[in-house]
Order: structure tokens, then sequence, then C-alpha cells
């Protein structure tokens, strides 16, 4: 049976993000990232009361995903207004993640779609219709990649991965009750350091059953 849902998770620096939107692109499918969603809830003016209210949230979900299936998500890949981007900053993160992980699970129902975000595999029941992916890289290679991508020298890009993967377990722990991320909790894991994100892309349809 053919995947409709693929959630992609990743580590920073591990090609995640290109992986994901390849995969999304061969399959025709939607692609959703926590990025897209942070700027859609700025451009939409969501405020920490909306966040809270779990009707509103659902409204916006549902709003974020009629508007990204008739084309508009381009905008929100382009950046969001200084404005609204302020608005944003009165939200805290687990607020953001609040919506981040609702937009997810409405998201995931609506199908045909790939999930790019740190933990969207743990926002949703294991399914059939759901291929849970892993992408990593080493360290070194991760660190590497993040240097030549920003500009940094070694030991920013090192404390830049070092910072990136401490927040990534704090959210698991904090948000899923993941003391200890494993290899079990994903269907497939992908380790791209001497693989392109179209290599790995392949690697992930082809589990999907595509």
């Amino acid at each position: 049976m053919a995947c409709t849902v693929v959630c992609v998770s990743h580590t920073t620096g591990s090609g995640g993000h290109d992986v994901g939107r390849q995969v999304a692109k061969e399959l025709g499918f939607l692609y959703v990232d926590e990025e897209i969603v942070v700027k859609a809830a700025a451009q939409g003016g969501i405020d920490a009361t909306d966040v809270a209210d779990e009707e509103s949230r659902k409204t916006f979900a549902r709003r974020f995903l009629e508007t990204l299936a008739e084309g508009g998500g381009d905008a929100w890949m382009l950046g969001a207004p200084i404005t609204a981007a302020v608005e944003m900053e009165v939200l805290r993160p687990a607020e953001i993640r609040t919506l981040i992980r609702e937009t997810v699970e409405q998201t995931a129902a609506r199908g045909n779609v790939v999930i790019v975000a740190h933990a969207a595999s743990f926002a949703l029941e294991p399914g059939t219709n759901l291929l849970r992916v892993f992408v990593t890289a080493s360290t070194k290679t991760r660190e590497q990649r993040v240097a030549a991508a920003e500009e940094l020298d070694e030991r920013e890009a090192a404390r830049r991965i070092k910072d990136s993967d401490a927040g990534r377990n704090d959210y698991l722990q904090r948000f899923y009750s993941v003391e200890r991320e494993s290899p079990t909790d994903y269907d497939l894991v992908v380790n791209t350091d001497h693989l392109s994100a179209e290599q790995a892309a392949q690697i992930v349809l082809r589990a999907a059953g595509r």
C-alpha cells in the first residue's frame, strides 16, 4: 500500500528539508515544514490567545491548508511582513510548537503531504498510510555543511550543531516524553554523509511504495 503521508524528521545540517522537498516534488504532494507554518501564522496575525484556543488553532490549520492547496504557499516561503514577524515574537516557543503540532495533525489528516519537522513523526499515530523517516548525518558532516551554508567558522558551526541537537532533544522530551530517541521510532533512517538529497529522496520514495 502506498503511503499518503511522509513525515521527515531531521537533524540540522543533514539535508532533511532538501530531501523532503524532493520527495514532495516527485510525488506531487503538498510540502509543509515548521518555517512555513510560523510564517503563515505571522501573516495571519495569530496571537497567543488564538494559539491557546483549540478551535482557533483548527481554524488556522484549515485556512493554512486551503491556501497551500490553492497554490498560495509561495508567499510564506518568501518571508512574512516585518510587522507580522514582530507580532510572532510575543509567542513563546511552546505556543508556536503547539500551533505546529495542531497543524501537523490536520495536515496529515488531509493526506498526500510531506511534512518536514523535528517531531512530526511523534505527533502522529503509526499507520500503513504513514511513513516516518529520520534524515541525519555524522556530526562532522553536519558541521561542514552548516559552516559552508551560513559562512561560519568551524567553532561557530560546531556550536550551532550542538545547540540545535540539545534543543531538539529537549523538544522531544518536553512535548512527547521521549527520553532518548531511537532508530526504532522511525520506519526508515537515512544517513546523508555520502548521499545527495536526490539519492536520499529516491530511497524514501521506494520505502513509500512509489
